[in-house]
């Protein structure tokens, strides 16, 4: 049951990989590393605000990755959109959520920028990654190179 004292916002979160490396930044407000992502705008596709959101905090141009479960693009006929990888909620602060769209991209190195980094996962542990961003930087890796 939904608790109407609970105000949710809608975001997202991307894992972008290349050549076994996950592309994370320092979150500047709570000051660790996380894949890009933000709030998805009125009236934005997630898709379109996962890319936006990884282009703004890194520089990357990512593509999300991920099939439609019907392959229908025809005029007339709902648009088919990037199947995130998982969908979850985070409590933000009292009586405030995140519903949190995850999704899986690939990418290629842009231009240096303070604090954003590809990390293969022999150099994780001095990120003090959450357990939370730790499985979800495998899943992509395992499910990237499984492509």
């Amino acid at each position: 049951m939904t608790d109407p004292a609970i105000t949710r916002d809608f975001t997202t979160a991307v894992f972008v990989v290349h050549e076994g490396r996950v592309l994370l930044h320092r979150h500047v407000k709570l000051n660790r590393w996380l894949p890009p992502g933000g709030h998805i705008e009125p009236n934005e596709i997630p898709d379109e605000a996962a890319l936006r959101e990884v282009f703004e905090e890194t520089g990357v141009r990512a593509t999300l990755v991920g099939t439609p479960a019907i392959d229908i693009d025809l005029p007339g006929q709902p648009r088919q959109l990037c199947p995130p990888a998982g969908i979850q909620i985070t409590a933000i602060a009292p009586g405030h959520e995140h519903i949190d769209i995850v999704y899986f991209a690939t990418g290629e190195p842009a231009e240096a920028r303070p604090e954003v980094g590809w990390f293969g996962p022999d150099e994780w542990e001095p990120l003090t990654l959450t357990e939370e961003i730790t499985a979800w930087s495998v899943a992509a890796l395992g499910s990237i190179s499984g492509r």
